[in-house]
């Protein structure tokens, strides 16, 4: 006999896959059954190759939502790389004719965590679903949502479910995939990349930030902000993981995925600011897009 838990992984898929064909409750009934199963955060993930479950344990630990804790940096972040992935989409036009894209246009962010960038995609417009592996984030980031008056009106889809699986059940669906601070906490780098083109469109963008795998970028994430300064938990982040702009773009290249800008960016944790940089040897947002 199957579990309650193996019957609402089904369900989950099943309505996934409903969605993404355009189907929308009509009877009561159907509102009430898709209302329980958005609550429910049972992972329907088989495939886990790519997920770190000491990562998730970390990230677990850690106040999102408090924008002094030590995960204050993303809030701020959010100020560049928000307008960054908008820009994606309307090739840095802001008129209103290149707004009117966003109606259409579909953005999926992996590895969301418990939503910060999420919300800000959402609050500039955008139609957002966010994906992770760990239910108690997912739990955090719907909540989170559900109370925020600033995106009433286009709250993020969230799914406790993996890259790899999202893929499978989404291919070639996004406009967008944006991976922010998520690639050097991977196990399978390669196969991380490879599931998110999956997910993306024919002529779709990936957006990726990520630390630099450098002296520079370990001195200031691990040596000064964990280890001196104390603002980010010690082990937070492991330097064999970091990866520089040139390895990540020899990867999207192998997957059919050419590389159209890179630009660096540095954070100064004494006033949580970021800005961009001439180089790339710290922090790094790279754009590309899928090839036809």
């Amino acid at each position: 006999m199957l579990s309650f838990r193996k019957v609402t992984c089904l369900l989950q898929k099943e309505l996934s896959q409903l969605r993404s064909m355009g189907w929308s409750p009509v009877s009561s009934s159907h509102k009430v059954l898709l209302t329980i199963l958005s609550k429910t955060n049972y992972s329907t993930s088989t495939n886990r190759a790519t997920v770190d479950d000491n990562e998730l344990e970390r990230f677990n630990k850690l106040d999102w939502w408090d924008p002094n804790s030590a995960l204050r940096g993303l809030h701020t972040f959010n100020e560049l790389r928000v307008p960054f992935v908008r820009d994606a989409l309307t090739g840095g036009s802001m008129d209103k004719h290149s707004l009117d894209v966003f109606t259409d246009k579909k953005v999926l962010e992996v590895g969301c965590g418990a939503g910060i960038f999420s919300e800000g995609i959402a609050k500039a417009g955008l139609n957002i679903t966010g994906i992770d592996p760990c239910p108690e984030l997912i739990d955090v980031a719907r909540n989170h949502s559900d109370s925020n008056p600033d995106i009433a009106n286009n709250k993020p889809t969230y799914y406790c479910t993996t890259i790899e699986d999202h893929s499978l059940q989404h291919p070639n669906h996004y406009d967008v995939v944006v991976s922010s601070e998520v690639i050097e906490h991977v196990l399978d780098q390669e196969l991380f990349i490879k599931s998110c083109m999956n997910a993306l469109k024919p002529g779709g963008k990936i957006v990726i930030t990520a630390p630099s795998k450098t002296l520079l970028a370990k001195l200031h994430l691990i040596i000064l902000q964990e280890d001196i300064l104390k603002i980010l938990p010690k082990g937070l982040h492991e330097y064999d993981k970091f990866i520089t702009p040139e390895a990540l773009t020899h990867i999207l290249e192998r997957y059919n995925c050419k590389v159209e800008r890179v630009r660096g960016s540095m954070y100064n944790p004494w006033s949580n600011k970021w800005k961009w940089i001439n180089y790339s040897m710290a922090f790094y947002v790279l754009q590309a897009v899928k090839l036809n």
